[in-house]
């Protein structure tokens, strides 16, 4: 039986399924959050994530959420993933209108404090743990054409960093992924004529997320590891 619990937000998608697997395959109970009602004929087994409908904009929802993570007294919430997030591509800066920048910020900012803001007082109270939240390379290495979506995973970055040093001394660290384009079918459909061999597999991702939300990773707190193709 699972002694621990993780939050995984966004886990329907390509990255969220690895991720998910990769807690399951490493004993953890895993809550996952999605936008859809969970299928009730879906995975049910022992070791079977928690599914639950949440929409991670509502800050009523995601307390219901981080309360679902947190409700086993067996398996304490030691572990935050934070996948939801967003993409557009446009014009330039000036050709921007800002609906479609802040739609950016909404999408990929706004879960991730929230979620965060809502989990992190159930980590404290359970003796410390990890939160990984997921920006991009975009965030360090932009391209044009995608300000709104370089900004908002910038602010992703930062306010990991900033969870890192206020919760340092609670036992809390927070660490983030900088994937390059993940190989998902998603974004297959929307690049079919890009260069996939350069991309990243959600399972190395995975591999990468459960390993800092484990104490094998225990000194390590405002870290921005890069998880890039091989190619």
């Amino acid at each position: 039986m699972a002694n621990r619990s993780v939050l995984v937000t966004g886990a329907t998608g390509g990255l969220g399924t690895a991720v998910s697997a990769a807690f399951v395959a490493a004993g953890w109970r895993v809550v996952a959050t999605q936008r859809q009602q969970p299928d009730p004929t879906g995975g049910t087994g022992v070791n079977a994530p928690v599914r639950i409908a949440a929409d991670l904009t509502d800050p009523q929802e995601v307390a219901r959420a981080a309360e679902v993570a947190a409700g086993d007294p067996e398996a304490p919430l030691r572990a935050v993933v934070n996948l939801v997030g967003g993409y557009a591509s446009g014009g330039l800066v000036h050709e921007t209108p800002v609906a479609d920048f802040e739609r950016m910020l909404t999408l990929n900012l706004r879960p991730t404090h929230l979620v965060t803001r809502a989990a992190l007082p159930h980590l404290v109270a359970a003796g410390g743990g990890a939160v990984v939240c997921v920006a991009a390379r975009a965030a360090v290495a932009p391209f044009p054409g995608v300000a709104g979506y370089v900004t908002a995973k910038a602010a992703v970055l930062g306010f990991a960093s900033a969870v890192a040093v206020e919760y340092r001394s609670a036992g809390v660290r927070c660490n983030t992924v900088l994937p390059s384009v993940i190989d998902t079918p998603s974004n297959r459909d929307a690049m079919p004529d890009a260069d996939h061999t350069r991309w990243v597999d959600p399972a190395e991702i995975a591999s990468v997320v459960r390993f800092l939300a484990s104490d094998e990773s225990a000194p390590t707190s405002g870290a921005a590891v890069p998880v890039y193709g091989r190619a």
